[in-house]
This record gives structure tokens, sequence and C-alpha cells, in this order.
């Protein structure tokens, strides 16, 4: 081109390419493959695609390197190749725009979530970027487009990243539901503001939604902000024909919204999924004949000062610990405290455990814990018991609550109703794989981990939902999390907890000691956090089951001493007794050290639950 694109950019509105994916699997490109590399291993495929945007009329072209990041390549074996892999995508789409189009180098998500909801921090995030930015610079392209980001935390880092290495424009586009909210429920009016601040050149939305939606979208974004925008929606919603995913948005139809989105302060048009050539050259008629609206103030101005998105207040301050449960009443007071774990039982017949839960009330045990059971089998869910329990057993519960099979929407749903059910007490998990349990081929969903998970939950107490919105009045829960003091990998399990002692935990729950004297150091790195501590304890029931544990179950260490106190027991009673003996003296040798003690059996026994919390306090 024969002009800067920001200069090009203040003289009218550019025209964007369509979809690449949905060309290179027309063109037979199977979809479990890295269509990244195929710009190493079919570049004249690529090629194509580009030069029959360019034909349409776009006067940009994107680089095929929107999954070009070290993660996602490495999925595919492919991480050391990511240089060459970006520089030849940019190399490849200069030639193909030969003189026509601006190239733009294309960088979307990592693909696993970054902080404050996963494990993966900010500055590593931005690393991952950095190289992938470093390298499109490398091949010679003229803007970056950041797309289809839902996550403000990680586009702040990809612009960051940019910045590191380059001085080029950045489009800056989040993907969004139909009702304009981010997937993760982050308004237009919080989420077009801060990539203004955070140094975006233009902002803008890009696929999940049709043309209709996006518009709306599009006008709350310019009633917040004075970048110019940007505009690449799908081509409608897919309808599956014959196991294929068809795109049924004509291109007449396209090119009717993008007369609407100019008028709107789009300055970039263009198409996502779907999108083929014919909908570019519709779209690039449409915007010739058209003419945009008349904007107040240049697209790349620096300095604008975003206009505050309106976030309602919350209805009231955040809830004082000890008054969110008789549980953290006893915390905050410095009172020892004792939980006994009762499993949800197979089926949906619930009152055997609520029967058990009255005895444990009865016999003075402060909690029930209730685990999430859904790794094993067809059980009634944890939060359903808990909510029984406390209704019926008159006794407050400690919900074991996991991120596993709910993402980060479903979760806050959840949890929101169980508050309204008086739920208050959380132990935050990130939960089983899902190839542990009766089910091994059942699929699990991580959309977050505990770290993320008890990040919400806090914002959830500060009266927020994920995406800063208030919600009202604050929640009440009370947040525990777990730490394993035999982990493989004892550092990092602690540098995991401080994350999460940082995010808003409230107190720690171990899982089971079986030898008080390691436990000692793992303690005294927990303690400067200030958090009560509250032990694990579990009475073998006989040798077959301390050997188990000992030898199949993950993230446990039995000292040989404890076995073979067990083998030596003889009878099968004797057995049982010696396990309980052995539970009672970690117990006392625990009870100096920690704030409770909770006691998990085999087959969830109480009776011998019972003879072991018998004489703690």
């Amino acid at each position: 081109m024969d002009k800067p694109f920001l200069t090009a950019l203040d003289e009218r509105v550019l025209v964007c390419d369509g979809a690449m994916g949905t060309m290179l699997y027309a063109k037979g490109v199977f979809i479990n493959k890295s269509f990244d590399a195929l710009n190493l291993t079919q570049p004249e495929l690529v090629s194509q695609v580009h030069q029959a945007y360019v034909r349409a009329g776009a006067d940009i072209v994107e680089t095929n390197t929107f999954g070009a990041n070290r993660l996602k390549l490495g999925a595919f074996g492919l991480a050391e190749k990511l240089r060459a892999i970006n520089a030849q995508g940019a190399h490849i789409a200069r030639h193909a725009a030969h003189g026509r189009a601006y190239v733009a180098g294309a960088m979307g998500p990592l693909g696993v979530r970054i902080e404050p909801w996963g494990k993966t921090g900010v500055d590593e995030a931005r690393e991952y970027f950095r190289e992938q930015a470093e390298a499109l610079a490398e091949g010679g392209v003229d803007l970056y487009v950041l797309e289809t980001f839902r996550d403000l935390s990680e586009i702040g880092a990809a612009i960051e990243a940019i910045r590191a290495v380059s001085s080029l424009p950045i489009v800056a586009q989040m993907t969004t539901e139909e009702d304009g909210n981010t997937l993760d429920g982050t308004p237009p009016e919080k989420f077009a503001p801060e990539l203004e601040r955070r140094g975006a050149t233009l902002i803008g939305v890009n696929c999940s939604v049709g043309p209709a939606p996006m518009l709306e979208t599009i006008e709350r974004m310019g009633a917040v902000t004075k970048l110019w925008l940007s505009a690449q929606p799908n081509a409608g919603k897919p309808r599956d024909v014959e196991g294929r995913n068809i795109y049924l948005c004509s291109p007449e139809y396209m090119a009717s919204y993008a007369r609407r989105f100019i008028q709107h302060n789009v300055r970039i048009v263009g198409g996502c999924c779907g999108t083929t050539p014919e909908h570019i050259a519709q779209i690039k008629a449409a915007v010739v004949a058209g003419k945009p609206a008349a904007v107040s103030a240049p697209s790349h101005a620096v300095g604008v000062p975003a206009v505050a998105e309106p976030v309602a207040p919350a209805a009231g301050p955040p809830v004082a610990r000890e008054q969110k449960s008789r549980l953290a009443y006893a915390m905050a007071r410095g009172q020892f405290v004792i939980g006994v774990e009762l499993t949800p039982a197979r089926g949906y017949r619930y009152e055997t455990t609520v029967a058990r839960a009255r005895a444990l009330k009865i016999h003075g045990v402060d909690v029930v814990n209730i685990p999430d059971g859904l790794r094993a089998g067809a059980r009634l869910s944890a939060l359903s018991l808990a909510v029984l329990i406390e209704q019926q057993a008159g006794i407050e519960t400690l919900l074991h609550y996991s991120c596993r099979d709910r993402n980060l929407l479903g979760i806050q749903s959840d949890l929101l109703g169980a508050h309204a059910m008086g739920l208050r007490n959380l132990l935050l998990i990130t939960g089983d794989p899902g190839r542990v349990g009766d089910y091994p081929d059942a699929t699990a969903v991580f959309d977050v981990d505990s770290i993320g998970l008890t990040n919400l939950v806090a914002r959830l107490n500060a009266g927020a939902d994920v995406g800063g919105q208030s919600i009202g009045s604050p929640t009440a829960f009370h947040l525990g999390v777990s730490v394993n003091p035999a982990a493989p990998n004892l550092d990092e399990e602690l540098r995991r907890f401080e994350y999460k002692a940082k995010a808003g935990a409230e107190f720690v729950l171990t899982r089971p000691v079986f030898d008080p004297e390691a436990f000692e150091p793992v303690l005294a790195r927990i303690r400067p956090f200030g958090l009560p501590v509250v032990a694990g304890v579990y009475p073998f029931d006989s040798v077959l089951n301390a050997e188990f544990m000992a030898n199949e179950v993950p993230g446990v260490r039995v000292p040989d001493a404890l076995i073979e106190r067990m083998r030596g027991a003889g009878t099968p009673q004797a057995a049982r007794a010696e396990g309980l003996a052995i539970a009672r003296d970690i117990a006392k040798a625990l009870r100096g050290s920690v704030q409770g003690l909770q006691v998990s059996t085999p087959g969830g026994d109480i009776d011998t639950a019972l003879a072991l919390v018998d004489g703690l306090r």
C-alpha cells in the first residue's frame, strides 16, 4: 500500500478479510490439524485464501497465525517452530497482498486460563505473546489484530507484549454473547474503556455472534469510548446440515449491516467464522457506497480519557468473617473445631445420610464435610445433600465445591443458588480428573482451577460477578482451601496455596496426615499467612485398606511403621482397633498444632468417627 496504515484509516473505512479456517476447511483441511502449521507445509494453500480475499476487495488481510502461540502449537508438537510459522505467515500474506492490502499479524488467546482465573501468571502470558509478536514483526506486518478474546487480563497482557517489541497499531477485539457481554460476563461499558486505557489503537468485537447482536454491542461501545471501532461478525449462527456447520447469513445481508456499522464509528469492518470472499466483496461494495459518520477525534488518538463504565454499587459492605456462619465464628474466636465427612450415597435417597448427620450433631461435631462425589458413579450432588442436611439435621456443612465440569458462568450460578439456599461454608477444590472413578471414559471440563475458583468466590463476597458487575448484596461465603502435605511437589503445592491465600482464603483443610513429624515443616510454611488450619485424620479399617492408601492413592504417604503396626494386629477386629488407635495417636500429636480436625472414614462409618472424636476437645 502506498500510504501508512493510520493515514489510510484517517481517510476511509477499511475492509478486513473474512474467515481463514472456513476456507481452509472447504479446501479439505481437517479441523483436527494445526491450521497455522500450513504456513510451512502448504503455503500455497494459505496464499490462495489470501489472494481470494484481496481480489474480493479486502484492504486488510490477516496472517494465518491465530493459534500460533507456544501453548497452542505445543499441543501439536510444534512449539519449537513458533518463530518460523509466524514469520512465514507474514511473508505469505505480504506476497499474496502484492501491495494491494495491509498485512495484519493475527494473534488469538493462549487457550489456557490466566490469573486470577487460572494458574498461568500474567507475566507468563505476556512472554508467550511477546515471542509471537516478535516473530510477526520480523515477518513484516503493518499492524496487529488481537481477536476472539474473552478475558480482559489476557488481552491486556497481549497488548503489553506487543508494545514491548513494536509501535505498530493494535486492533484489540473481544468476543461476546448475544447480550453484548463477553463470555465471562464483562459488559461493553467496562471492556471498551479498559482496552482504550491499555493502549489499543482501535477496539472492537469479533466472532461468536452474527451482525445483528454485534451492532447493538458496537452501539454500546461507541457510547463509552472515543476510539474508532472494528466489527467482524460471524455469518450468523451455524446450522448442522448433514454433519457440517453451515453459516446461513447471505453476503447481501452481511453487507446491509456493514453499512450500519460504519454509521457507528466503525472504521474496520470484515467477517469472522463462515464469511467468504463473496461476503467480503459485498461488504466492500457497501462500504464504498456508504459514508461513515463524522467523528470528533481520530481513532488512534492517545490519551483520550475513557468514559467510566456504569457499575451499580453493592447493596452493602462485605460481610465480616465471624458473621458468615457458626463455623466461621468459631474459627475467628480461635476455637478448636471438629468435622466429619459424609459422602453422598448412590442413588437419590438421602434419609440415612441425614440421620447420620443428626447423630454427629448430638455428639458435638461442629460441621459435616460433604465431598464432591461426581467422579464415583450415580450419586446425589454434594450441593443438594448439603442443603438437605442443613435443613433437616440442623448442623452446618462444609461443601467441597469442585470446578471440574463447570465453566465460570455455570460455577457462578451454582454458587449464587447455594447461597440463596443458605449454604455458607465452602472448600474450593479443582476436582479429580475425569478418569478417576467408575466411568473412565467420561470427559472432564476444567474452565478454571481452585485458584481461579477462590478469586471468583472472593469477588462474589465483594458484591461483584466475574465480569465486574454488581450482584447487589455481597455473598457471605466462608472460604476454605485445600493443601496436601504429602504432595509429590510440595513447593508447587505451597506456591499454589499462597495464590489462594492472597485471593481471599479464610481457612485451610489438609488431606489426611499420617506423619505428624513430617507435617510440622509444612505447617511452619502455612502459618505465616495467619489462616486457621484443620488437619485431616483417617483411621484405617483393615490391613488391606492401609496398604491401598499407602500404594494406590495419589498424593498420600503412609509411613512404613504404620503399615507394620496394622500387619501386626492379627485378626480383622484387632486391625480395625489398631487403625483407630493409630488415628488417635495422630490426632493427639496434631491437637496442639492445628485449630481443628476433619475425620474421614472408610465407607462413612460414623461409629468409628465418633470413637475417634470422643475426648478430642
